[in-house]
C-alpha cells in the first residue's frame, strides 16, 4: 500500500504504531549533593549533650503514673483476650463435639 504525505501526517497524529513501547522521558540528573562534614568524637559527644539538654525529661511523678497505666492496661488486655479464648474454646468444642 502506497503511502503519502496527508497519510503520514495522519499516522504521525495517531501517536506510534502497535506494538511499539512509547519512549520515556529522560530524568534530569539531580545534583550532586556536597560530603557532610566530618566531626571528631568529642564535638559529636557535645553536640548530643546540647541536644540531650532540649528534650523535656518527664517528671517521676509522670514516669510512675504512666507505669502503673501501663501494667494496668497488661492486666485488662490479659483479662479480655482469656475471656474471648474461653468462649471460642467453648464454640469450637460444641460445633466439632469435641467435649461431650
Amino acid at each position: 500500500m502506497a503511502s503519502n504525505e496527508a497519510t503520514k501526517k495522519a499516522d504521525a497524529a495517531r501517536g506510534p504504531k502497535r506494538g511499539t513501547a512509547p519512549v520515556a522521558p529522560q530524568r534530569p540528573t539531580p545534583p550532586a549533593r556536597p560530603a557532610p562534614k566530618r566531626v571528631g568524637p568529642v564535638e559529636f559527644l557535645g553536640e548530643v549533650r546540647d541536644e540531650g539538654r532540649k528534650v523535656t525529661w518527664p517528671t517521676r511523678k509522670e514516669t510512675t503514673v504512666t507505669t502503673i497505666m501501663v501494667f494496668i492496661m497488661v492486666v485488662v488486655a490479659s483479662l479480655f483476650f482469656v475471656a474471648v479464648d474461653q468462649v471460642m474454646r467453648f464454640a469450637v468444642s460444641l460445633v466439632l463435639g469435641i467435649g461431650a
